[in-house]
């Protein structure tokens, strides 16, 4: 055994509640190295010969490891334990006491996970791990009211700038609620709305006012009334880590300097207020000048904002928050934001954005979830780009899913494009079969799927701000296939629960082979799934487990028409170039 890859914590992702019942602990060994790993556990305040034995499960595995888990109920909330590993005749324990080729005799030297507290857990909303969430930069959906368009407001439908404006408003979204419950939609993400000069506004002037060319308070109160009464959810996007430079409170310090009562509310390095070589003399998002950072160590900061992430749940009933770069701002301050939300509505979903590893943030109190770019960048990269092999791209989702406690994988905000990347059909060269693929793995993949609005009718894009263009609403001009096939796979994730809490499996991913064979299981919900990541036809043998299994309506082989007979056994999948079969038991 290569003892130097065995890696276990008692914290983190390696041992945390998953529910008030039952603990889930992890272990890591090197890559097929290790033949079994059983868990030896038991309340340490029992005598030791009462302690357990359960076999562990290969949760995972990357290129240089094996990910492996137990699930375990303390019945008195205590555990103490250790490993036991195994390979051929050499058996080793593992404990906080490090190596042994003895069993531990007691408690004492045991890893431990002192005691199961509810509140302690990490508790993602139901809701959000079975949403289908639909993302709207509100400018660019609908125009609903014209007497609240900007002044300069041009025709629906032009070419989108950084500075101008089409008259988007909340009013357009009520419109066209209708459409995204024929989609299947089950929860919006907004954009900001709050009052800000840009298109974007992302610049806030005014947290406590929805912006006027969207609409007012009482707009957005009847646009969240009308998505509940449709079973669709609302989250707003929150800009908590930098104001505008129109906002008063900077605007104040802009003029009164170190006498305003609101210098410590932003973190200026040096006054007067300048631009030096591009670079603000007070620290910014980026460098951006507009984008003042707040200070949310301050009290009177933390106070304010604790104020608004409760007030727009109170005033208007919406369901979360989605969190503007998250990971600049301090845990303390989210600590307190997320406990100001819960106590107003328990069941809120709060999304950071996090572009990297978010573990720091998904401890239970801070973030139930974060936008997984890591996730989306990988199906990008194998399915979109062709980049590495089937054996990569499924070490690398091993990589990810070994990373967080399986609530926050359920319930992590799954996205393949958004207001800040390049459109899907564009990544995809416009060739829609290549972008079928990659919606068909990210709907049948762990976490909660999200489209950006217009994809599913093919709404193209390069970077910001073409990326932002007006949505198309003649549909005569949309593209109709696919929003059938974003329908057909939105009804998929809802019918098979496996798809939102399931096991997920790697069945089959070679090296040098562009084909990938998975499969999610929940109980007796059992899908298996085979993808061709390439423009070239692939063979390859799937392996059906006993019982008959039916192929899923959903189809992304061209032309080719969903078969209807039953298969049993193992069956052999003729792939098309981007083409994919999905399996269920019947």
């Amino acid at each position: 055994m290569l003892l130097e890859a065995v890696y276990h914590r008692s914290n983190d992702c390696w041992v945390y509640g998953y529910n008030e019942r039952s603990v889930h602990m992890r272990i890591r060994t090197k890559r097929a190295d290790i033949d079994k790993v059983d868990v030896l556990y038991g309340d340490k305040c029992k005598p030791w010969g009462e302690m357990q034995y359960k076999p562990m499960e290969l949760l995972a595995y990357d290129e240089l490891y094996d990910y492996w888990q137990a699930e375990v109920e303390p019945p008195y909330g205590r555990l103490a334990y250790c490993f036991l590993l195994t390979k051929g005749e050499e058996r080793i324990w593992f404990s906080e006491n490090e190596f042994d080729l003895q069993m531990p005799k007691e408690h004492l030297g045991c890893f431990e996970f002192p005691y199961l507290h509810p509140v302690d857990l990490q508790c993602p909303p139901d809701w959000a791990k079975n949403a289908i969430f639909y993302q709207i930069f509100p400018e660019r959906f609908a125009n609903g009211d014209t007497s609240n368009d900007p002044e300069g407001t041009l025709p629906w439908g032009g070419k989108p700038e950084y500075r101008n404006f089409f008259g988007g408003d909340l009013q357009g979204v009520i419109q066209h609620l209708d459409y995204l419950a024929e989609l299947g939609i089950t929860a919006i993400y907004f954009n900001p709305i709050f009052e800000a000069p840009a298109n974007h506004k992302y610049d806030t002037q005014d947290y406590m006012r929805i912006d006027p060319h969207f609409g007012t308070k009482e707009t957005l109160k009847e646009l969240v009334r009308s998505c509940h009464e449709r079973g669709i959810r609302v989250i707003l996007d929150g800009v908590f880590n930098h104001s505008g430079v129109t906002w008063p409170q900077f605007q104040d310090v802009v003029k009164k300097g170190p006498d305003s009562p609101y210098y410590g509310w932003f973190h200026i390095q040096e006054w007067p207020l300048q631009v030096v070589d591009g670079i603000p003399t007070y620290k910014t998002f980026a460098f951006e000048k507009t984008m003042p950072k707040l200070n949310t160590a301050n009290p009177e900061v933390r106070d304010y904002f604790l104020q608004v992430g409760r007030y727009w749940i109170q005033e208007t009933d919406m369901d979360g928050w989605r969190l503007d770069v998250a990971n600049e701002a301090d845990h303390a301050f989210w600590r307190e934001f997320a406990k100001a939300v819960k106590e107003v509505k328990p069941d809120a979903y709060i999304l950071g954005e996090v572009w990297h590893d978010g573990m720091k943030f998904l401890q239970g109190d801070q973030f139930h979830a974060v936008m997984n770019y890591p996730v989306s960048n990988a199906i990008l990269d194998f399915f979109v780009f062709q980049h590495g092999d089937a054996h990569a791209f499924a070490s690398k989702l091993g990589r990810y899913l070994a990373r967080y406690p399986q609530q926050v994988n359920e319930a992590s905000f799954n996205h393949l494009d958004t207001h800040d990347t390049v459109r899907l059909l564009t990544l995809c060269g416009n060739d829609k079969a290549k972008m079928k693929l990659a919606v068909a793995f990210q709907f049948t993949f762990i976490g909660a799927p999200s489209i950006y609005y217009g994809d599913e009718i093919g709404l193209d894009g390069e970077f910001d701000p073409d990326n932002r263009k007006c949505m198309i609403w003649e549909e005569e001009h949309q593209d109709r296939d696919l929003f059938a096939f974003y329908k057909k796979c939105i009804q998929l994730r809802k019918t098979h629960p496996a798809l939102v809490t399931g096991v997920f499996r790697i069945q089959s991913a070679d090296k040098d082979s562009p084909v990938l064979v998975y499969e999610r299981q929940e109980g007796e919900d059992h899908l298996i799934i085979a993808m061709n990541a390439s423009s070239s036809p692939s063979a390859v043998t799937v392996t059906l487990p006993d019982g008959v299994w039916m192929e899923a309506e959903v189809s992304g082989s061209g032309d080719r028409s969903v078969s209807d007979r039953p298969y049993k056994g193992d069956f052999i999948a003729e792939l098309g170039p981007y083409g994919f079969h999905i399996f269920y038991k019947n």
